[in-house]
């Protein structure tokens, strides 16, 4: 079973969408069995805290759960238990390598997997904190098709 890590900043609002999303979809391709993930933040501002009420309502709107998840933060072990640590943004991608040592083979920005062709360079999930439900729905829209593009990544690197 491969183990994937979702991470942004505080595991509020991003990240907690990105583990949503994937975990409905593995469901819906009766997968499960093949991957576990689970979310997390660099930083422990909101550990223990629900998703953000703007990233439950868009998961609600899409039905996508996500309000069971507890917000954590990334821990040292956490490099040596995940396959993958799927970054949102650069920022979290260089707290990954540098603060908590994780081996760059196994850390993707998100927006790696957006499109058919794997891109080297990706853009940032922006953080919708601080903005209202538009933002909300556009990053959901990012994490939908990263998501399907991480699950094509993963099927054919487990083959």
């Amino acid at each position: 079973m491969k183990k994937i890590l979702f991470v942004c900043l505080g595991n509020i609002c991003r990240s907690p969408l990105a583990q949503g999303i994937f975990e409905d979809k593995i469901a819906k391709m009766n997968l499960q069995d093949c991957y576990f993930a689970d979310s997390a933040g660099v930083s422990a501002w909101h550990e223990g805290e629900l998703p953000h009420s703007g990233s439950i309502k868009v998961a609600k709107e899409n039905s996508v759960s996500i309000e069971k998840q507890r917000s954590r933060p990334v821990t040292s072990s956490d490099g040596r238990e995940f396959d993958y640590l799927i970054a949102m943004d650069a920022n979290n991608y260089h707290a990954l390598l540098h603060e908590f040592g994780v081996s760059k083979e196994k850390v993707f920005l998100m927006r790696q997997f957006e499109t058919e062709k794997f891109e080297a360079k990706a853009g940032d999930v922006p953080d919708p904190w601080g903005h209202g439900p538009e933002a909300f729905r556009d990053v959901f829209a990012i994490l939908d098709r990263s998501t399907e593009g991480l699950i094509r990544f993963l099927q054919k690197s487990t083959k």
